[in-house]
C-alpha cells in the first residue's frame, strides 16, 4: 500500500504517517512535508523518485504526472485499468492526504499580487479532485481532525464505502471553497467585490432543531468559524427562528460598544431597548416599554448576567437570552425555567463578525450588497438644521434612537428617552402609521412619551410625521433629510420648537 502525503498545514502529520508506515504503508511525500517527515526519522519516498522527473519551475511543477495521477486515478476492480496500469509501471497510491496551499493566509499578510499568486495551489486540489473521484479505491483526506478517524479506520478494516464517500464529499467541499475564496478575492481586488460570479461558502456550525417551521429543516452555516469559536449554548438547543432573533438584538445590543445595552426583540423586531448605569436597570427600562410583546422573546445582554438580573428575568417567560457570560449563580437561578435558552460567547461582552457583505435571497437568486455601516459619528456629525438645538442628554437620546432606527424594519420610528426607548413604530407601508402606531401603543402601554426624542431611518416625506411628534410631546428629531419638501419639514419643526437634525445617511431594512 501506498500514501502520498503533502500538506501545508502540517498539524498531526508526522504522527499520521507514524501510524500509516506502522500499517504497511509506504510514504511519499513532496517539499517541506518531505522534509518535516524525514527530519522525524519516517522512512519517506521524495515525490520525484515516484515521477521520474525532477520538481521545476520553482515547485510548480512536482505532482502534475501520469505516475501520480494514474496511481490515483486507476480503477483497482477494473482488468483493463489494471493491466495498462502494469504495463506503464503505475503502481497504485492507496491513501492521498492533502490540504491546500494558505491562500486565505496569505491575503490576509500581504497585498503582494505576485506572493498571492504563488500562493494558489494547483496540484494539491488535482490530486485532491483525482482521489476523490476514485474514492472507491482511494481514502482521500483532506482534514487533519480526521487522521485518527482515518487511522482506526484502516486499522479496523471499517473504512467501507459510506466513510470513503463521506471524506470524498469533504474532499470536494474543500476544493470549492478554495476556489470560491480565490474568486471572490479576485473580485473584490479588481470588481469592487462584485464579478460575474458570487461565491457564499459556509461551514456547517450545527443543525437547527428544525427550519421556520417544525415541516422545514434548518441549519446554521458559518464565516470564518465564528459561531463555532464564539458562540457558547449554555442552556437549550438553538432553533432557526431562535438565531434570526438572537442576530437582530445582538446587532442592536452591541453597537453601543461597552456600554450597558439590553435588547429586547420578537419576531425579528425591537420591543424594548435601554442603555442605563448598570444592566440590571437598562433591562427594567427596556421590558418597560412593551412587556406584553416581551413575553416569549429574546433579550440580548451586552454584558454579563448576574444573580440579581438572573431573578429579574426569570418574572416572566423569555425563550432565549444571549449575554456575553452569565454567572453560575445565575445559571443555576435560570434552570428553574425548563423552556429557557440561554447562549454566551465566554466574553465580558457581546460579539459580532462584522461581515463586510451581506446577502438576501429573492425567487430564483439573491441580491448582494456592502453591509450597512450605522457609525458612531453619524449622529455627532449631524446638522441641526432647525433654530433650537439639542441638549447634550437629548444628543444621547438621539444616538439610541437613530441605532435602534437603523436596524429595524423600514419604515421606522424610534422614541427614546432618558437612555430607554418608550415607543417604536416597524415594518409600516406608510411613516406616519409608524409614527402613530408607536403613540398609540405608548399610550396602552401608559408611557409618558412626552420629551423624548425621535428618530426616523428615512426622510419625512411630508411634515404630518413631525406634527403628530409634537402632538406626542417630542422634544427632538433626528433623520436623513433629502426630502423635497424639507423646508415644509424644517418649517414644522420650528413651528413646534423641535430640534431636528439631518445626517444625510439613509439606513433602509426590508
Amino acid at each position: 500500500m501506498r500514501a502520498l502525503l503533502s500538506v501545508s498545514d502540517k498539524s498531526g502529520v508526522v504522527e499520521f504517517a507514524k501510524e500509516l508506515s506502522s500499517l504497511g504503508f509506504e510514504i511519499v511525500s513532496t517539499g517541506g512535508t518531505y522534509k518535516r517527515l524525514q527530519e522525524s526519522g519516517i522512512d519517506v519516498v521524495e515525490i520525484d523518485k515516484i515521477t521520474k522527473f525532477p520538481e521545476c519551475f520553482e515547485g510548480r511543477v512536482k505532482t502534475l504526472n501520469p505516475y501520480v495521477h494514474g496511481g490515483i486515478l486507476y480503477k483497482r476492480d477494473n482488468e483493463s485499468h489494471a493491466s495498462q496500469a502494469k504495463e506503464l509501471e503505475i503502481e497504485g497510491i492507496d491513501l492521498v492526504c492533502v490540504n491546500l496551499y494558505p491562500f486565505k493566509e496569505t491575503i490576509e499578510r500581504t497585498d503582494d499580487f505576485d506572493e498571492i499568486i504563488e500562493n494558489i495551489d494547483i496540484g494539491g486540489p488535482t490530486m485532491v479532485r483525482s482521489a476523490a473521484k476514485n474514492f472507491k479505491d482511494v481514502l482521500i483526506v483532506t482534514d487533519s481532525s480526521d487522521y485518527s478517524k482515518v487511522i482506526e479506520a484502516v486499522k479496523t478494516k471499517s473504512d467501507s464505502f459510506e466513510f470513503r464517500r463521506d471524506l470524498m464529499i469533504k474532499a470536494y467541499e474543500h476544493t470549492a471553497a478554495y476556489d470560491s475564496m480565490i474568486a471572490n478575492y479576485m473580485n473584490q481586488r479588481y470588481n469592487s467585490g462584485f464579478g460575474d460570479k458570487q461565491f457564499i461558502v459556509g461551514k456547517k456550525a450545527f443543525n437547527t432543531r428544525y427550519g421556520e417551521n417544525p415541516h422545514q429543516d434548518g441549519a446554521l452555516y458559518e464565516f470564518e468559524n465564528f459561531y463555532s469559536q464564539n458562540f457558547n449554548s449554555v442552556k437549550g438547543e438553538a432553533s432557526f427562528n431562535n438565531l434570526t432573533d438572537i442576530n437582530g438584538a445582538l446587532k442592536i445590543a452591541s453597537s453601543f460598544g461597552e456600554k450597558d445595552a439590553v435588547c429586547i426583540v420578537k419576531h425579528g423586531n425591537p420591543c424594548g431597548f435601554a442603555i442605563k448605569d448598570r444592566l440590571f436597570n437598562s433591562y427594567t427600562e427596556a421590558l418597560k416599554c412593551d412587556p406584553i410583546s416581551a413575553f416569549g422573546g429574546v433579550v440580548a445582554v451586552n454584558g454579563v448576567v448576574d444573580l440579581e438580573l438572573a431573578k429579574k428575568m426569570n418574572e416572566i417567560f423569555l425563550e432565549v437570552i444571549v449575554a456575553g457570560d452569565f454567572t453560575k449563580e445565575a445559571i443555576e437561578e435560570f434552570s428553574k425555567k425548563k423552556r429557557l435558552k440561554l447562549f454566551s460567547f465566554n466574553s465580558e461582552r457581546l460579539l459580532t463578525s462584522n461581515d463586510k457583505y451581506d446577502f438576501k435571497h429573492i425567487n430564483g437568486g439573491f441580491v448582494y450588497q456592502n453591509s450597512d455601516c450605522i457609525c458612531d459619528n453619524e449622529v455627532k456629525n449631524a446638522k441641526c438644521v432647525t433654530t433650537d438645538s439639542a441638549t447634550a442628554e437629548q444628543l444621547l437620546d438621539l444616538e439610541i434612537a437613530w441605532k435602534v432606527a437603523g436596524l429595524t424594519k423600514s419604515n421606522c420610528v424610534v422614541y427614546v428617552k432618558n437612555g430607554a426607548m418608550v415607543a417604536v413604530g416597524m415594518g409600516m407601508t406608510s411613516r406616519v402609521d409608524a409614527a402613530q402606531c408607536a403613540i398609540k401603543k405608548a399610550k396602552e402601554m401608559g408611557l409618558d412619551i412626552s420629551g423624548s426624542t425621535l428618530a426616523s431611518e428615512a426622510f419625512f416625506p411630508f411634515r404630518d410625521s413631525v406634527d403628530a411628534a409634537a402632538a406626542a410631546g417630542v422634544s427632538a428629531i433626528i433623520q436623513p433629510g433629502g426630502s423635497i419638501r424639507d423646508e415644509e419639514v424644517i418649517e414644522a419643526a420650528n413651528e413646534h420648537s423641535i430640534s431636528m437634525y439631518f445626517t444625510t445617511v439613509r439606513h433602509f431594512l426590508h
